[in-house]
């Protein structure tokens, strides 16, 4: 009896085990992206609708679709930082932040970037007010006057490997430079990647024309026309962002206190453009953001209008009757020249 009893409580300490992980699992999933898109979890997942197929219905049109992508990592990239600075006077705003900058520059020429490749870009120079109250003796004004300056510059700073980010964001922050704008991804051989993508294109494109011929279509037996399009987009355009769900004090619960919902931070990951729906990719495997650049072209075979054969026509000839006296009748051909 006790063996039986153990036996039963194992196979219920597993069960309870065992749906814990998957609802926990389930939970994650679910709460931790905050967007639509829940990315390879859509393939991979329980998802079953994913897996059924789709009716397909005959078409005497035919469709001939070749869609490629292209993964480029960045020849060279540029990094935007906003600064600003205060002073009293115009010249005392000036030499701040010409010294914070100066200095940027130099520590950045000790970590491989280049003079040149440091470019300032002034964005505004405005007096800064304050309002003050004059007061007199039956009313009260208030009044604006000029207090200090207030000087915005952007930096500019280009570089070449992903590595040196990081000492330039070490570089800003010594000098008190945290206001990242953005990053801009640049190639240089946009050309020679679309003729490349145009290449495989065509491959795809014959290959495809070459399996209707093995069906037993002769495709010059129907009228084609032609769609292209051709985009390039950019890292910065595919980054999401989710909020961790789980934020629950465990030891507020033992100590029955109250429990304070803490503001959840805003995390963001990189998606770039699934290749699920594309015939040809060019460096399937990312590792880093990606400058991405496609190439569709799309064929349509309409059946060419039989051409009817003209009837021939009957060709009559003229005839003429000679009647004689005693009443017989002689039937001649008028010959035509």
């Amino acid at each position: 009896m006790k063996k039986l009893i153990f036996t039963t409580l194992i196979i219920l300490y597993t069960s309870f085990n065992f749906g814990q992980i998957k609802g926990n699992a389930i939970s994650i999933s679910r709460q931790n992206i905050a967007t639509k898109d829940l990315g390879n979890g859509y393939v991979y997942g329980n998802n079953r609708n994913h897996f059924q197929t789709k009716n397909i219905i005959p078409n005497p049109t035919i469709s001939i679709d070749v869609k490629a992508l292209s993964n480029i990592v960045a020849t060279s990239y540029t990094a935007v930082f906003n600064i600003t600075q205060i002073g009293e006077t115009s010249q005392e705003t000036n030499n701040l932040i010409k010294q914070r900058t100066q200095k940027l520059r130099e520590e950045l020429v000790t970590k491989g970037i280049l003079a040149n490749d440091f470019v300032i870009d002034v964005i505004s120079f405005v007096p800064v007010y304050e309002t003050i109250v004059e007061k007199k003796l039956f009313s009260k004004k208030y009044v604006e006057v000029p207090k200090g300056f207030e000087l915005q510059q952007n930096i500019h700073i280009k570089f070449t490997k992903v590595e040196q980010f990081e000492k330039i964001i070490a570089a800003c922050a010594n000098n008190e430079i945290y206001n990242l704008v953005k990053v801009d991804y640049f190639i240089d051989n946009l050309q020679e990647i679309y003729k490349k993508l145009r290449i495989e294109v065509l491959k795809e494109l014959k290959a495809k024309q070459e399996f209707y011929n093995d069906l037993g279509f002769d495709l010059s037996e129907y009228k084609p026309i032609i769609a292209n399009n051709k985009y390039c987009y950019f890292p910065r355009d595919f980054y999401k962002n989710y909020q961790a769900f789980n934020s629950i004090s465990m030891e507020a619960l033992k100590q029955n206190k109250g429990i304070y919902q803490v503001k959840k931070q805003t995390s963001y990951y990189y998606e770039p453009i699934s290749f699920r729906d594309y015939d040809v990719v060019i460096n399937p495997t990312i590792v880093e953001p990606v400058i991405q650049i496609g190439m569709e072209i799309k064929l349509q075979y309409s059946p060419k209008p039989k051409e009817e054969k003209p009837m021939e026509k009957e060709v009559i000839k003229n005839k003429y009757y000679i009647i004689s006296p005693d009443g017989s009748i002689d039937i001649k051909e008028i010959k035509t020249t």
